[in-house]
């Protein structure tokens, strides 16, 4: 899941002016052109921009697609002052929720990371992805619609758990060995919630110690949108992929609803006017 994004503060002043916000539409894909046109930004972002290897049939459609993207609802950020040629859509989120997948179908998350716990939890579930705006759109008030359109989903839908990848740039551990150790020693989740990388990179990695960890520091370091996470309360699952495919190293973020820090929880259901966090069985548990 490679992106720029931020999460901003709920406090942050918008730095859109009432121009921009008149114009933009935030609303799940309608029809099929939508969806394409999801595609074409994704490929735009990923392959273009962050530098990923296309399949052949992707690089030839200039549209970043797969076989899941059938069984997805596609969240999509609209500005209406585009010219259609140039792409209306500037900012989309995959999202699926497990009655929407074909009952022998795997998350797409289940090809990097062993996410039976998450499977086996009891919670309702929503595998978030293929998240990306375009670059001049990367703007408090564009990112936090984004993420009040996943607050009204989760609360449509009574969804306990959201999970996905995130990455890192590039295909070197070494490189990111201080990151990862970050991630690893302050944020893991409950050992009855914790994803494992199938292949974990990290594995024979030499990780600094944790009194060697700068964690303001690494902190910063980060890529936008894993700050955006941790910002909010996600918790990292244990290893990390190496995408080679897509030039990153992934990691696994698992969100119990539950767990969303109260100044956003707080905020967001403020926007949409509904509760997020549902009273089902697993918050109670997870809750205790």
């Amino acid at each position: 899941m490679t992106s720029e994004q931020i999460l901003p503060s709920p406090s942050s002043n918008d730095d859109d002016g009432q121009d921009i916000q008149d114009r933009i539409v935030l609303r799940l894909a309608q029809t099929e052109e939508e969806v394409r046109a999801a595609q074409r930004l994704r490929y735009i972002v990923f392959y273009e921009e962050f530098g990923a290897h296309p399949p052949a049939a992707v690089a030839a459609a200039k549209r970043d697609f797969d076989e899941y993207d059938q069984y997805a609802d596609h969240l999509i950020i609209i500005d209406e002052d585009r010219k259609p040629e140039d792409g209306q859509i500037v900012g989309t989120y995959r999202l699926f929720r497990r009655d929407k997948l074909p009952a022998d179908k795997e998350f797409y998350t289940s090809h990097e990371f062993d996410i039976s716990p998450l499977v086996e939890s009891g919670a309702k579930l929503l595998e978030l992805g293929r998240s990306c705006v375009l670059p001049e759109y990367r703007t408090k008030y564009i990112l936090q619609r984004l993420w009040a359109g996943i607050a009204d989903y989760l609360a449509t839908h009574q969804i306990d758990l959201m999970f996905g990848c995130a990455s890192l740039q590039g295909v070197s551990p070494e490189a990111v060995a201080g990151q990862l150790a970050y991630l690893h020693y302050f944020h893991a989740p409950p050992e009855n919630l914790c994803p494992k990388a199938i292949k974990d990179c990290t594995a024979g990695l030499h990780l600094p110690a944790k009194e060697d960890v700068n964690a303001k520091r690494i902190f910063a370091s980060l890529p936008p949108l894993i700050k955006g996470y941790l910002r909010v309360g996600a918790y990292i699952g244990q290893g990390a992929y190496l995408d080679s495919d897509f030039n990153c190293i992934d990691v696994c973020i698992v969100m119990p609803t539950s767990q969303v820090k109260a100044k956003y929880l707080k905020h967001y259901e403020r926007q949409i006017q509904k509760e997020i966090v549902s009273d089902s069985e697993f918050n109670q548990n997870f809750s205790k």
